[in-house]
């Protein structure tokens, strides 16, 4: 396996262990519907969490949030609608992203709530 492919499965693991952590509940890991791939699918009370982690091994060439793409958004928006729907589930949806960053021996980790809107 590549070495960004790790540092993303590593980043992925990391930010499962720290929401778990902060009292969510892990309802699903890369749900895939149509183009998109949620990452993370999870539920805090009434509110399904939904989370896109972005994992870097530097800032060199910005923050992880950057790299979450407008297209990327609307392929997101859509799979977590049929979600929802497919469920029939009656929560409050909030996009959320984990941005982690490797620093030295260990990972930063930023929790971006409301971080972006569906449209």
């Amino acid at each position: 396996m590549a070495k960004h492919n790790e540092l993303g499965k590593k980043g992925e693991q990391l930010a499962v262990e720290f929401l778990e952590q902060k009292g969510y509940h892990i309802i699903e890991r890369n749900y895939r519907f149509d183009k998109a791939e949620v990452d993370i699918i999870a539920q805090r009370k009434d509110t399904l969490a939904i989370i896109e982690v972005k994992t870097r091994s530097s800032i060199d060439f910005g923050n992880p949030q950057d790299f979450v793409k407008p297209k990327q958004i609307k392929n997101l928006v859509k799979a977590v609608d049929e979600y929802v729907t497919v469920n029939n589930l009656d929560v409050e949806v909030r996009f959320d992203i984990i941005a982690i960053v490797k620093n030295k021996n260990q990972f930063d980790i930023e929790h971006l709530e409301d971080a972006f809107y569906h449209f």
